[in-house]
């Protein structure tokens, strides 16, 4: 049965995904941790739209979570036309005074997960000659960002894995695009414990979700959502990166207590 999964489904951009692709009467699988919510999701969205909507319960940030959710996929046979890597989570402040074990989780989640159910999805999609990926990276992978240092080496390093898998992979049938979002009206900031970044435009899961999958449609490598959020990633390209790291930083430092 063709299937679209969605990693991090349970809140904010994933269920955004998971509500506008049932309502064009896609099947969804969800995968979060939290089970409760992925249950209550997979019933309405089953009963409105008249599709199957299937959930995993599963915390990816664990060693052998891709594989088991892959095995998962296959036993039920389903066949994954389409892969959202969407969970993660971030962090703020000096990063000498983060947790390190969070660090490194962090790390886990928003990058090995991402490459080990990449790299799952992807070989079955390759013999198919079929398919396509969005990988949830942000515009915090544009540039380094201070006091967010390690969340947006993360997402550079999706927004690059992804630019390089488009090219592999475009000749195949398949599209791997980085969906690369600012600051959007979710609860990551709140589940990351940060502040929301001083002076930016929000925008909504929905409208989010409304880029990707236009993108998607024009085989993009990666998108930029939100206009505004566009031409500053642009503009900082005719800056030097030094001078865009120290107004970065400038802009997210800690107030002294």
């Amino acid at each position: 049965m063709k299937t679209t999964l969605i990693t991090g489904a349970s809140s904010g951009i994933g269920e955004a995904f998971a509500r506008k692709l049932a309502s064009q009467g896609e099947n969804v699988l969800l995968v979060a941790r939290s089970e409760d919510k992925l249950i209550a999701l997979c019933s309405e969205l089953g009963r409105t739209y008249n599709i199957k909507a299937q959930h995993v319960a599963l915390d990816l940030t664990e060693d052998d979570a891709p594989t088991k959710l892959f095995e998962e996929a296959k036993e039920r046979g389903l066949e994954v036309e389409l892969l959202i890597n969407n969970a993660g989570f971030g962090s703020m402040g000096d990063f000498t005074t983060l947790e390190l074990e969070r660090e490194l989780e962090m790390i886990d989640l928003n990058i090995k997960s991402l490459v080990a159910l990449t790299h799952l999805f992807l070989k079955p999609m390759r013999e198919r000659e079929r398919g396509a990926i969005i990988n949830v990276a942000s515009t915090a992978g544009f540039q380094p960002v201070p006091y967010m240092t390690t969340y947006a080496a993360t997402k550079a390093f999706v927004l690059s894995f992804s630019d390089a898998l488009w090219e592999e992979n475009r000749a195949h049938g398949i599209t791997v695009m980085a969906l690369c979002p600012g600051v959007t009206d979710t609860n990551f900031f709140a589940a990351s414990e940060m502040e929301r970044p001083p002076m930016r435009i929000s925008q909504t899961p929905e409208q989010v979700v409304a880029t990707a999958l236009s993108g998607l449609k024009r085989g993009r490598g990666h998108i930029i959502s939100g206009w505004t959020n566009y031409l500053m990633t642009e503009a900082e390209r005719l800056v030097p990166r030094s001078v865009v790291t120290r107004i970065a930083g400038k802009a997210l430092r800690p107030k002294k207590q």
